[in-house]
């Protein structure tokens, strides 16, 4: 099937179309359905009508916005009319929940005459906190909004126009930043005279471009002063004195081209009479004026854009419009204006030039992206943008009095890492308990056996950079200062520790003292100091020699080949068992999952030590009070199976041995996490339906369920974090991305913590 056709097929299976309303308060009960409706509602009814603003408080309006089109200008399809406008309004709304968590009703409106568009968002407006014009076609869309902002009170943004400026002007500024070229004096030709290009023009202007360094250019050739063919108000802004009357012409010299009209809108001959360096935006959707590779073969010295997601330097408009939106949202904007839009503009140049997160290479098939003439803008699923821009919007509100309601910015910013995604917020909130070291408390410090591998080194910059930890390198010198320099970490990396085991001064007494520890178990000085030299055992004898604070290890290696070396060197504490515990992230609550990674089918002793093990560890490291559920097939007592009665056994132990614990089982997994069933058929339950802790009978069940939770459940699975060690030496998972290294080299940064604050080493505050 062409795209054409897979996209019929993936609008029109299931539930046709892209969206539906779903309830965000519970209507499960008589006592729900009493609040939601009759009589309870009439409690917010009145508070609304004694003060209006109360209305963001009661009621989805402050979240809400209408997307709103008549169909006459859609994506380069023209005048199809607002039913065949309908999939586009869909897709906008699917946006702006995807990137900003922006709720969309999508309205099409049979309205040809602009004022009939104007009056029924009048209408509208009680209902929306802000309002999207879409494709709608010019020169009527200028006359729609601008009549809007004068009468409306919410924000009134057509995307068409701004969308395009916004993120095409954070991609200007850095090409000009790129080539040295100054704004002021730059050249700039406009392709284009509908809404995508005036607005543009408007906003370069603002930039800086000088007006009469501007020559706009539209289906009927430059427009200049005098001319009567194709003009309107909002055209003739732009129109100047010129003898140049096509768009070749006005090419000659020019240091930029804009384009916002037509396939082969331009050639790439014509590019050869630019001036050097040309900024090439050729956007048109879905075809560009001018293909890159055309435009490059004439031009190599180009810095091409467009608004195709397979080039480089896509202007995608969803960089810009749930972000503004959700800034103006969340101040109650009454317009988003013009330093609004600059603040978005300038918020997008500034994230271009960031690291570029390992997220974003993997939704691109692991494309590696940097500052420069192919990366001058976002990509859209970086999940910065929506911190970026959203809170610079949100500023800019407040500074130009647009702002009905006033936010603290830092913590405006913590609320919108919660848009993020709980995980996002959860490991921030262990990355601060780690960089809290207070008092100039000592950086912890984590030796890395996989010490040439990029991922690993990239995560070490950042680990630096966030204040987590100290990361020590192992491996060969050269490889891995070859490895710095390539990916451009010589200075993040400056002075990194990197350690060859086999050249270390440590050696023999490394393998003298490993030696000695397992001399009876077959161990001879010879293989000793051989196991030394590699980097597994190496770096588990530095944590256990006390010269590396903990071990993350595990990227290109099986779980098995990672934990024997910790666990020859470093040894089980006394009195633990070795376990893995995942936290599995959900989007409204934190399960934790014990033990999916080394037990294959413990005892019921040996079940109560997994039990109590976990709980003592989630009660340090997140402060709450564990609520164990300890799993089976059956509930309480109903089957008389042996692995059911094998629960129901180490239930008992583990509440005898900690009698504080809130533990109960055996029970089935639903009667763990629902407290609808546990209530009604088992009241006797300690754990009722809310558990945070879940133990699985065997390793079979454990593994199978964090790992169909991760894919299928819609939970992300953090660890495993191997408990039971003398000392913290963590497991990366196989192909794990830069992210997952960071945020388990904090969990290993809270580990030592969490052990040494137990050994009465240090006397900090968690």
């Amino acid at each position: 099937m062409n795209i054409y056709e897979q996209s019929l097929e993936y609008h029109s299976r299931g539930r046709k179309g892209k969206i539906e309303v779903i309830p965000c308060k519970p209507v499960a009960t008589q006592q729900d359905l009493s609040l939601a409706y009759s009589p309870g509602v009439a409690g917010p009814c009145r508070n609304i009508h004694e003060n209006q603003d109360e209305v963001y408080e009661y009621t989805a309006k402050g979240n809400l916005v209408a997307v709103v089109s008549n169909g006459t200008a859609v994506l380069g399809l023209g005048d199809i009319g607002p039913h065949a406008a309908k999939p586009v309004m869909e897709g906008k709304g699917i946006l702006f929940k995807k990137f900003a968590d922006i709720d969309v009703f999508d309205i099409e409106l049979n309205a040809g005459n602009p004022d009939d568009v104007i009056r029924a968002c009048e209408m509208l407006e009680p209902t929306f906190g802000g309002i999207n014009l879409e494709d709608i076609k010019a020169p009527e869309c200028f006359y729609i909004e601008e009549e809007l902002k004068k009468k409306l009170k919410i924000p009134v943004f057509h995307d068409d126009q701004h969308g395009t400026a916004v993120i095409s002007g954070a991609a200007f500024l850095n090409a000009l930043e790129l080539i040295g070229k100054d704004i002021t004096k730059v050249r700039v030709v406009f392709c284009g005279g509908g809404a995508a290009a005036i607005a543009c023009a408007n906003l370069y202007l603002n930039l800086g471009v000088k007006r009469e360094n501007i020559l706009m250019a539209d289906s009927k050739g430059v427009i200049y002063k005098g001319r009567k063919e194709g003009m309107n108000p909002y055209k003739e802004r732009f129109a100047v004195e010129t003898t140049k009357r096509t768009v070749a012409e006005a090419l000659v010299g020019a240091d930029a081209f804009v384009g916002v009209s037509v396939k082969d809108g331009i050639t790439a001959e014509m590019l050869k009479h630019m001036g050097k360096d040309p900024i090439v935006f050729a956007m048109a959707n879905p075809d560009p004026e001018v293909l890159p590779e055309d435009a490059l073969r004439v031009r190599p010295d180009a810095i091409m854009a467009t608004g195709r997601s397979d080039y480089p330097n896509q202007v995608n408009n969803v960089l810009g419009f749930p972000f503004i939106f959700r800034g103006a949202l969340d101040t109650r904007s009454t317009a988003i204006n013009e330093e609004m839009k600059m603040a978005a503009v300038r918020a997008l140049a500034k994230l271009a030039k960031e690291d570029v997160p390992e997220s974003v290479s993997r939704a691109y098939g692991g494309l590696k992206f940097k500052f420069g003439r192919e990366y001058l803008i976002p990509k859209p699923f970086d999940r910065r943008a929506l911190l970026w821009v959203a809170s610079a919007v949100a500023e800019a509100a407040m500074q130009t009095g647009v702002a009905r309601r006033k936010v603290d910015l830092q913590h405006y910013r913590d609320q919108l890492e919660t848009l993020l995604g709980t995980s996002y917020t959860i490991m921030r909130g262990i990355k601060k308990r780690v960089t809290a070291r207070g008092g100039g408390g000592k950086l912890a410090t984590i030796v890395f056996p996989e010490g040439k591998n990029a991922k690993i080194l990239r995560a070490a910059q950042m680990i630096r950079e966030e204040g987590i930890a100290e990361p020590i390198l192992l491996g060969s010198e050269t490889a891995i200062e070859q490895a710095i320099q390539e990916l451009g970490l010589v200075e993040p990396l400056k002075g990194v520790k990197i350690i060859r085991p086999a050249k270390s001064d440590a050696l023999e007494a490394y393998a003298q003292h490993f030696f000695e520890r397992r001399m009876r178990k077959g161990m001879t000085i010879s293989s000793a100091r051989s196991l030394m030299e590699q980097n597994n055992y190496f770096g588990a004898m530095m944590v256990e020699m006390g010269h590396a604070d903990g071990l993350l290890n595990g990227i290109q290696q099986s779980y098995p080949e990672t934990i024997r070396p910790a666990i020859q060197v470093i040894g089980a504490r006394p009195g633990c068992r070795l376990l893995g515990l995942y936290m599995m992230i959900f989007k409204r609550r934190i399960l934790w999952f014990t033990d999916t990674t080394v037990n294959i089918d413990p005892t019921a002793e040996e079940l109560a030590d997994i039990a109590i093990q976990s709980a003592e560890f989630v009660k340090s490291f997140s402060q709450e009070e564990p609520r164990v559920a300890m799993l089976s097939f059956s509930n309480f007592g109903g089957q008389s199976h042996v692995s059911a009665q094998k629960v129901r056994e180490a239930t008992q132990i583990a509440s005898q041995r900690m009698p504080s614990l809130i533990i109960d089982g055996e029970m089935q997994a639903d009667t763990a996490v629902t407290p609808e069933i546990s209530q009604e058929s088992f009241p006797f339950n300690r754990v009722p339906g809310d558990a945070n802790i879940l133990v699985f009978p065997d390793l079979a069940s454990g593994n199978i369920a964090y790992k169909l939770m991760a894919r299928l459940g819609a939970a992300e699975a953090i660890g495993p974090i191997l408990l039971g060690l003398n000392k913290p030496a963590l497991v990366l998972q196989q192909n794990s991305d830069v992210n997952d290294v960071v945020n388990m080299a904090a969990i290993t940064a809270m580990e030592i913590r969490l052990q040494k604050n137990k050994a009465g080493e240090i006397n900090v505050r968690l």
